[in-house]
């Protein structure tokens, strides 16, 4: 800009008021922080479930464990005190973001590791002693019986009556399901034993008739926080033990709709255990914290200080606009580690005895449960109020409630994000980057000096745009709430990062772009700091235990980061970070290969499922033709687009001017530049599976449908086919996208979905057949469709592992309505190895 003037940043961040910790609020993403609501609004408090119901309005229904305003008002100034008195951290802390949860792995001593961050302002936060995270669980604690709810999860078509329930632990009647063989036939067969083979069904309970669409007022507010001033019903405070006006008349624990966050504690003296690890202070002198009493006589209570891992420094440059200027946020980590029980547990945290929240760990013996999502934004140019119901304050919402009321009904261990957890795609409206998005001419951007303006401006953004999405709404409950295990995409650098030609791709600000989009990832998502944990994943080295280490990215400097967790006994996930050392012509280099199967190869005895995360789908219908069509230097809309012509200025993107959707077309596993190393990886998972009798498995994102891609044993000319428990070939790709972003549009659906059929040959010289399943056999709705491979609404996906059979079970979610977030589920059924 001329003379250096700067405008105000596009997205700056303030502090959070501390009621709004867990994110209890969501205000859609803007440069300014979240609002408190009218006064006059209500909330929802329900029985911690959400019930059938597409369509939501809000309600002022209450629970026993809430007061209203009218009860308050007919209170003694000291009764209301004591109902509306949180927990107040101390020493304070001012949050910028968080608390944020991540899961490492299960040990082979049974211990479960995982980590808290925080980011706090420096200016009016206390330190001294440094933060502390307190967490508390007990082992004998009795706990329902979680089992899922066939009434609310699948539907089945009219007139299919083979009979399958969705969880064979259910109590519940059994329900109606369509059952597919591995070739894809559908066996229709009443109460007839399941047919060999993957099967995926969509089930409802006993009503046959289709899903009738229904006007149930349930509010879709996140619910009063424990600590929300601002709402009119008010959970009960845990000093509060008067009578009258309607009130309980003692302490409770109480749990509200979503996550259930719990608050309050009860006396006791138990059996506690006090554990301090960094810099800071000590406890009491006893051997447990301060001021922080057992729930019971077997409840085991640690405390962790922080690790300060990294200090933001604001803007130095002097440029006006956003908070932040002249001032530090510090980045704390704190270290959770929880022995496992018989049986799974609930965990109570709380930083610097504030705020009480939870998460759930599983029982030393068993496979966990956890929930699967990618494309947590909106791309360019949506609007997030079209996919606002009634009831919710933000587009973002609708789904993530979905998943945070199956969360409540049967709680995650783990939520995996899979890719594209935030959009960072609107850096390019910082002012500092007019100048240089401004150069039509690709040679002028490639060549334009990276100032130390942008430099900072780049650093701003991503800071600001983390604290602002990782806090905000429904999304912020299940952050804190769920431990994450996550692995990065383009979007969460920048739109097709990796998969542009090398010149634009090392050209200092787009080079400056991905480097920093990487850090801030490792940071906000990973919890790591290189420099702090340095470059090393051998035993002991390393502050994490499922981290696989690869070489430095070409463009983003830092080695590639991917994950291999333990998800039981039975089941492991390796998450392949296939965006730091992608390059156009490559999507890992051969290192990183090496040491992710060296690790596989030593994997303990009984695992049954390997479930292998790639960002984008690796079974799914090419479009080479599209492709080519794109690359085409003849492409006529290419060269309207370049010169802005005829409004198609927009079919070109702002990096190097080529076609929009090529970088998405590239990024394939299936383009051209790739097609040899997915073939080379298929078939040595092919060879890993064989060999140590492992089903892998696919999950994937990126392409804003549901869908379920398959390579199997190429079925010999007269020969049955291979069953599938029989076949080490056979491996899935589960495919969900988007939990918030819009899908694409019916046309757009409608090719891809007439390429599901089409035959591939590629993998035929090694014995195997690729195609899609037909899963998709019914609209959420209950209606039928045409198109059964591809679902274009939004998703998410929950899995676990089916004890009794060893089936591994996918349950896609589907949202029946734009915008109303409840979803329909369409399951899979992966067979465990039986070679």
């Amino acid at each position: 800009m001329a003379g250096g003037y700067y405008p105000g940043p596009v997205e700056t961040i303030a502090p959070m008021d501390e009621s709004f910790i867990g994110g209890f609020k969501q205000a859609p993403p803007s440069p300014r922080p979240p609002t408190v609501p009218p006064k006059e609004h209500h909330y929802f408090h329900g029985s911690g479930t959400m019930p059938q119901a597409v369509h939501y309005t809000p309600s002022t229904q209450s629970s026993s464990l809430t007061v209203s305003t009218s009860q308050l008002t007919a209170m003694t100034a000291v009764e209301r005190s004591q109902v509306l008195r949180i927990a107040r951290m101390e020493p304070h802390l001012q949050f910028m973001c968080g608390p944020l949860l991540k899961y490492d792995t299960t040990d082979e001593h049974g211990v479960w590791h995982g980590a808290a961050l925080i980011v706090t302002s420096d200016s009016s936060s206390l330190y001294d002693p440094h933060p502390s995270l307190t967490y508390t669980y007990d082992p004998a604690q009795q706990i329902p019986t979680f089992t899922r709810q066939p009434s609310e999860s699948q539907f089945s078509p009219p007139n299919s009556s083979a009979s399958a329930s969705a969880y064979p632990s259910s109590p519940l009647p059994s329900t109606s399901s369509s059952s597919f063989n591995a070739a894809g036939s559908n066996n229709n067969t009443l109460n007839s034993p399941r047919k060999r083979g993957t099967s995926f069904t969509n089930s409802r309970s006993n009503d046959r008739s289709p899903i009738r669409p229904s006007r149930i007022s349930i509010s879709q507010e996140l619910g009063p926080h424990p600590a929300d001033p601002h709402s009119t019903v008010f959970p009960v405070g845990n000093s509060y033990s008067g009578s009258g006006s309607g009130m309980p008349a003692s302490p409770m624990t109480g749990n509200f709709q979503g996550p259930s966050f719990s608050f309050g504690a009860g006396s006791g003296a138990g059996d506690v255990k006090y554990e301090g690890s960094g810099a800071g202070g000590a406890g009491n002198g006893h051997g447990h914290p301060p001021n922080y009493p057992a729930s019971s006589q077997t409840a085991r209570t640690s405390q962790v200080f922080g690790q300060e891992i990294w200090v933001y420094g604001g803007n130095a440059s002097g440029a006006s606009g956003g908070y932040g200027y002249g001032n530090t946020f510090t980045f704390w980590r704190f270290l959770i580690k929880v022995p496992l029980g018989e049986r799974e547990m609930k965990v109570k945290y709380s930083i610097n005895k504030g705020q009480e929240m939870e998460f759930w760990v599983p029982g030393r013996e068993q496979n966990m449960r956890w929930a699967a999502h990618s494309c947590n934004g909106f791309s360019a140019g949506i609007n997030p109020d079209d996919f606002r119901g009634p009831g919710f304050k933000s587009g973002y919402d609708p789904v993530w409630m979905d998943l945070l009321s199956k969360h409540s009904a049967m709680p995650f261990h783990v939520l995996v994000g899979g890719g594209d957890q935030l959009y960072c795609d609107s850096l390019m409206r910082e002012p500092e980057m007019q100048d240089w998005v401004s150069h039509m001419k690709p040679e002028e951007k490639k060549q334009y000096p990276l100032s130390e303006e942008m430099r900072l401006a780049i650093d701003r953004f991503f800071f600001n745009h983390y604290c602002q999405s990782f806090r905000s709404g429904a999304w912020a409950r299940a952050n804190c709430s769920i431990p994450m295990l996550n692995m990065c995409d383009d979007h969460d650098l920048i739109d097709g990062f990796g998969s542009y030609p090398d010149d634009l791709q090392s050209s200092p600000v787009f080079r400056q772009i991905g480097a920093r989009g990487y850090f801030f990832f490792l940071l906000f998502q990973c919890f790591i700091s290189v420099e702090i944990d340095g470059a090393s994943d051998a035993p002991g080295k390393h502050v994490y235990q499922s981290l696989v280490l690869g070489d430095p990215g070409p463009y983003v400097r830092f080695p590639s980061h991917s994950f291999l967790s333990r998800l039981g006994p039975q089941v492991y996930m390796l998450l392949l970070d296939c965006r730091a050392e992608r390059r156009k012509e490559q999507v890992c280099s051969p290192n990183p290969y090496v040491r992710v199967f060296d690790r596989l190869n030593r994997l303990p005895g009984g695992v049954k499922h390997v479930i292998f995360q790639l960002g984008i789908p690796i079974a799914y219908p090419r479009m080479v033709f599209l492709e080519t069509a794109l690359e085409s230097k003849l492409n006529p809309l290419v060269a309207l687009g370049r010169n802005g012509s005829l409004g198609l200025s927009g079919f070109v993107n702002k990096f190097n001017a080529e076609a929009e959707l090529l970088d998405d077309l590239n990024d394939h596993w299936t383009a051209r530049s790739h097609k040899k190393e997915r073939n080379w990886l298929i078939e040595q998972l092919q060879n890993f599976s064989k060999v140590k009798r492992v089903r892998v498995s696919f999950l994937s994102g990126d392409v804003h449908c549901a869908a379920v891609g398959c390579f199997k044993t190429l079925k010999v000319k007269n020969k049955p086919e291979i069953p599938t428990q029989n076949d080490w070939r056979y491996m899935v790709n589960v495919v969900t996208s988007a939990i918030v972003n819009t899908p694409p549009p019916g046309g757009v659906i409608t090719m891809v979905s007439s390429l599901a059929t089409k035959v591939h040959k590629t993998l035929h010289h090694i014995e195997t057949d690729e195609t899609m399943l037909p899963i998709f056999t019914m609209e959420p709705n209950g209606q039928s469709r045409k198109q059964k491979y591809i679902m274009g609404r939004r998703n998410w996906c929950r899995a676990e592992m089916d004890d009794r059979s060893g089936e591994l079970i996918f349950d896609i979610r589907v949202e029946r309505e734009k915008g109303y977030g409840v979803t329909t589920g369409y399951e899979l059924r992966v067979h465990a190895p039986a070679w």
